[in-house]
C-alpha cells in the first residue's frame, strides 16, 4: 500500500499559545530592526512610514509562516495569491532593501517557531548595524578648499607663481573659474585646491599673500562624504 502525504491537509498543528508567542516574538523583532532604522538612517533619507511598514512586515511574514505550516498546498496557493499584487514603489536606497530583507528574515523565523534564532539574530545585526554607522565603516571623508584671488590685470606671469606655491602645499590643484574685471582692470581667479595631509589653510593664505601683486585672498573649506568614491 502506497504512503499518502496530507498536502490537502488544512488543520492547524499550531496551538494557540505557539501562535501567540511567534507573533509576539516577531513584534520584538519588528520594533527593534524599526528602532536600528531610526537610529541608522538619518534626514533626508529616513521615513516614519517605512519604519512602520518594517515592524508590520515582520508581523506578516510571520502570520504567513504560521499559515503555511508543513502543507505544499497552502504554499502553492499563497504563490498564486501574492503574484496578483504589484509593487511599483522604488526604493530609495539600498539600505532600505537590507532593513526589508532583515525584517523578512526574522518574521520568517519568529513564524517557523525559531524564537532564540530570531531575537538573537535581530540583536546581533542590529549591534553591527550601530557599530557599522557609529564609526562610519566605508565612508570616505574629503575635505577641499575653494580659494578666490584677486590681482591687478597688468601682473601677466601672476599665474606662474601661484602655481608654485601649489606645487608645495598641494596635492592638486583645478582653476575653476577665471574671469577679468575690464571696469577696474583686475582679474579674479578660482580654484579647488586638495592639500597634502601635512599642510594647513593658514600656511597656503600665507604664502599666496606673500606673491606681489595679490589684492584679495579668501579660502573657504569644505567637507564632504563619498558613499561611492570616485578618483580625484
Amino acid at each position: 500500500m502506497e504512503e499518502t502525504y496530507p498536502i490537502l491537509d488544512f488543520a492547524h498543528a499550531t496551538t494557540l499559545y505557539d501562535f501567540m508567542v511567534n507573533l509576539l516574538v516577531a513584534l520584538l523583532c519588528g520594533l527593534a530592526i524599526a528602532l536600528v532604522y531610526r537610529l541608522s538612517v538619518h534626514q533626508p533619507g529616513y521615513s516614519s512610514s517605512f519604519a512602520q511598514s518594517l515592524v508590520l512586515l515582520s508581523l506578516i511574514t510571520a502570520i504567513v509562516i504560521l499559515v503555511i505550516g508543513n502543507n505544499l498546498a497552502r504554499a502553492f496557493g499563497l504563490v498564486g495569491a501574492m503574484s496578483i499584487i504589484r509593487f511599483r514603489t522604488a526604493v530609495r536606497q539600498v539600505q532600505d532593501i537590507v532593513f526589508i530583507f532583515f525584517s523578512l528574515a526574522m518574521g520568517l523565523a519568529a513564524g517557523v517557531g525559531l524564537r532564540w534564532v530570531a531575537l538573537i539574530g535581530t540583536a546581533f545585526v542590529s549591534i553591527i548595524c550601530l557599530l557599522l554607522g557609529l564609526v562610519h565603516f566605508g565612508r570616505i571623508v574629503r575635505h577641499r578648499h575653494l580659494l578666490v584671488l584677486s590681482w591687478g590685470a597688468h601682473h601677466s606671469d601672476m599665474e606662474a607663481q601661484i602655481q608654485q606655491v601649489f606645487t608645495r602645499f598641494c596635492r592638486k590643484a583645478t582653476l575653476l573659474q577665471l574671469r577679468t574685471d575690464v571696469a577696474v582692470q583686475q582679474v579674479h581667479a578660482t580654484w579647488v585646491l586638495h592639500l597634502h595631509k601635512k599642510a594647513h589653510p593658514t600656511q597656503v593664505v600665507h604664502a599666496v599673500r606673500q606673491v606681489k601683486g595679490i589684492e584679495q585672498v579668501q579660502l573657504v573649506e569644505e567637507s564632504f562624504e563619498q558613499d561611492n568614491p570616485l578618483p580625484i
